[in-house]
């Protein structure tokens, strides 16, 4: 097996298990045995569990912000777009084992002692703001907006992973909606 296939197969058994119970609660162990690879190829390719986090937060961000991208595009007008993003999350907080967001988990967890995790939280919520700011300034609205509608999505998120429920994405969905009829006024 070539590094590139070793390097996806514990980036998948990271995910799995760091999202499903937390990156504290995991050892490397558990990677090794999920992943099916050696633990001295798990730390040749990841020498410390910290850059294991770093890699899974960053293909996570990938493939989560993809996703958001397909569904909204998906959409014809600038205002559908923008409410898309919490159809998006409606659906994304129903899905099998739904926990959250990984990266404010991520953070919870291990902010104040990761720079690492505290630089992927802060960049993946920058990307999101930046991703809503730019539906925004599709849409001919107020730039101040996307910091509004971006809290309503984050509020959602934690909301919704707490109470295990998907609820709050229609709540934020509808409370997006009166933002937009407010701008437009």
């Amino acid at each position: 097996m070539d590094s590139a296939d070793a390097r996806e197969r514990a980036l998948d058994a990271a995910e799995s298990l760091f999202y499903a119970r937390g990156v504290q609660s995991v050892g490397m162990d558990e990677i090794r045995g999920a992943s099916g690879l050696s633990l001295k190829r798990l730390y040749g390719l990841f020498p410390a569990k910290d850059q294991l986090v770093e890699a899974y937060l960053e293909r996570r961000d990938t493939v989560w912000r993809g996703r958001l991208a397909d569904h909204v595009e998906r959409h014809e007008t600038p205002d559908e777009r923008i409410l898309a993003v919490f159809d998006h999350l409606h659906r994304w907080f129903g899905e099998p084992g739904f926990r959250g967001c990984a990266w404010i988990n991520a953070y919870g967890e291990l902010g104040a002692t990761s720079p690492r995790v505290a630089a992927q939280a802060r960049a993946h919520k920058r990307a999101f703001r930046t991703y809503v700011g730019g539906l925004v300034a599709d849409a001919g609205l107020p730039a101040s907006l996307a910091d509004h509608l971006t809290l309503l999505a984050e509020g959602a998120m934690v909301t919704a992973g707490i109470f295990e429920n998907r609820k709050p994405a229609l709540q934020a969905r509808e409370a997006a909606a009166v933002l937009l009829r407010a701008a437009r006024a």
